[in-house]
């Protein structure tokens, strides 16, 4: 099998490899099978094949057999492996490792730190990621309800709307509820913590201040059929992940479905979410390869200023 960078010609193909892969998985229970990109619905709003998108195709002599797509970070030496899909009738144990060795020796180039993937559980594809070196650090499961409601009035003391000065506040907040070794990986450095929110604009931003930011959310209100967003940044102290949760449901029309996305050690709020009519849509395992050993810069040592 021959890889190459994928060009316009192999559009439409791809396109096609592309929905064939999502028909198989739609007839699966829960339903939306592989949220790589939970709003893409095709390729083609993945692409075009410019900027800091990837694609590099596997073929055959029949012709183009597989192809895997990542996105660059713009400010951080990280790739997101978001699309690895095999054509009907071909052998995944055979495509697919070629096609992640190529990603990574193309990023090795590119001076690339880490590649990333989310993957459902169960997916027929964990083990090839996992026998290429990937390693999983996190779940993540992404929750939705039709009809959220709140279960109280949900006004947390301290809560305000999010300002400009709260950045370097915010990433304290973000340090303190996400375990060290997440945080190492994702945003080592509050630049790098910045360059990931700027990502995810948009919305209506609140925070508790109490003294310290305690919590944070984001409701981005959804349009006609497309549900609400709600983010969150909580520390596990009750009550305030009921409350936080109570807050932000207010802020939405009655009746439009949400959806959240939390990780395993946001227990708390992923169980105050289940008790305002969330359920799990899919469950996530977040993998990473590491391709850069960092080696820690030794530390001078504490030494008397006598004697």
């Amino acid at each position: 099998m021959n890889v190459r960078a994928a060009s316009l010609r192999d559009l439409s193909q791809l396109e096609r490899i592309y929905q064939n892969a999502g028909s198989q998985l739609s007839e699966q229970e829960p339903p939306a099978a592989r949220l790589w990109s939970l709003l893409s619905q095709t390729l083609r709003a993945l692409v075009p094949l410019a900027g800091e998108t990837l694609i590099y195709v596997g073929e055959s002599d029949a012709g183009v057999i597989g192809f895997i797509q990542a996105t660059a970070h713009p400010s951080a030496p990280v790739l997101q492996v978001v699309n690895l899909c095999v054509v009907d009738g071909e052998n995944p144990e055979r495509v697919a490792p070629p096609l992640v060795q190529h990603l990574t020796n193309r990023a090795l180039e590119r001076r690339v730190h880490r590649l990333f993937v989310r993957l459902p559980q169960p997916d027929p594809l964990t083990p090839i990621f996992r026998l290429q070196g990937f390693r999983q650090y996190a779940t993540e499961f992404v929750l939705y309800s039709e009809s959220p409601r709140p279960a109280g009035p949900g006004a947390p003391a301290g809560i305000r709307s999010a300002r400009g000065g709260d950045l370097r506040r915010l990433y304290h907040l973000y340090r303190k509820v996400t375990p060290l070794g997440v945080a190492q990986l994702e945003a080592p450095s509050y630049g790098e913590w910045r360059a990931l929110r700027r990502r995810s604009t948009g919305g209506e931003e609140l925070v508790v201040d109490r003294v310290e930011l305690t919590a944070w959310t984001r409701v981005e209100r959804g349009t006609g059929a497309a549900p609400s967003t709600l983010s969150f940044l909580v520390l596990p102290e009750a009550p305030l992940p009921e409350e936080m949760a109570d807050f932000a449901l207010g802020l939405l029309e009655a009746g439009q479905p949400a959806w959240s996305s939390l990780r395993h050690y946001d227990s708390l709020m992923i169980d105050a979410l289940r008790g305002r009519g969330f359920s799990s849509l899919v469950t996530q395992s977040l993998l990473v390869k590491e391709l850069v050993v960092r080696v820690p810069v030794r530390e001078k040592g504490l030494v008397p200023s006598f004697g």
